[in-house]
């Protein structure tokens, strides 16, 4: 079956917060836990944020697959500012600092922040089609270049980018790789 590609909505927002925490291996329920107030859960902290207008996690971010009427994974990218303002980084939590940097080594890229299927439909392509999507936003917003961070142990994830053409450009030390596709947006 061929997913359908579509825009999020704000429908979307819990599904978006759980494919959030999927892509980030907990660190967003951990974050959301510490900003939850008495009595609120993590997720609904995650599905608030989803559901913003602005900020990277927001669903006008957000690209949506889905199987017939079950969401199966998402997308969320964005263009990173050029230049990139990395004043502060050394104040910011410890666990953040490496990801900020590696975005530093990508100003102006289109970035895909979160891609995350749901366990029950991996290995059907997917990934593959919401990075085709993430290539024609980018070529859309008039960016040149395509940048992605992904967990150094993360051999499934770097397999997927890998085949679309992606490749290492900068790594931080036990924590994650910066990969980008190896021609420029529109080259191919």
């Amino acid at each position: 079956m061929i997913p359908n590609i579509r825009p999020a909505t704000l429908a979307d927002a819990s599904a978006l917060a759980v494919l959030v925490d999927i892509a980030g291996e907990g660190m967003p329920n951990w974050l959301w836990r510490t900003l939850a107030g008495p009595g609120a859960s993590a997720l609904a902290v995650g599905r608030d944020r989803a559901r913003r207008d602005e900020g990277g996690f927001s669903y006008r971010h957000a690209t949506i697959a889905e199987l017939g009427d079950d969401i199966a994974a998402s997308l969320i990218g964005y263009p990173l500012d050029d230049p990139y303002d990395l004043t502060g980084v050394d104040a910011l939590p410890a666990y953040v600092q490496p990801l900020v940097r590696l975005e530093g080594q990508a100003p102006g890229s289109w970035y895909v922040n979160v891609l995350a299927t749901f366990p029950e439909f991996r290995g059907q392509g997917i990934g593959g089609r919401l990075l085709d999507s993430a290539d024609s936003q980018g070529r859309e917003a008039g960016v040149t270049a395509m940048s992605v961070i992904v967990g150094s142990w993360n051999d499934r994830a770097a397999r997927l980018y890998a085949r679309a053409g992606y490749a290492d450009v900068a790594c931080e030390t036990r924590c994650c790789r910066l990969i980008s596709p190896m021609t420029a947006i529109g080259s191919s």
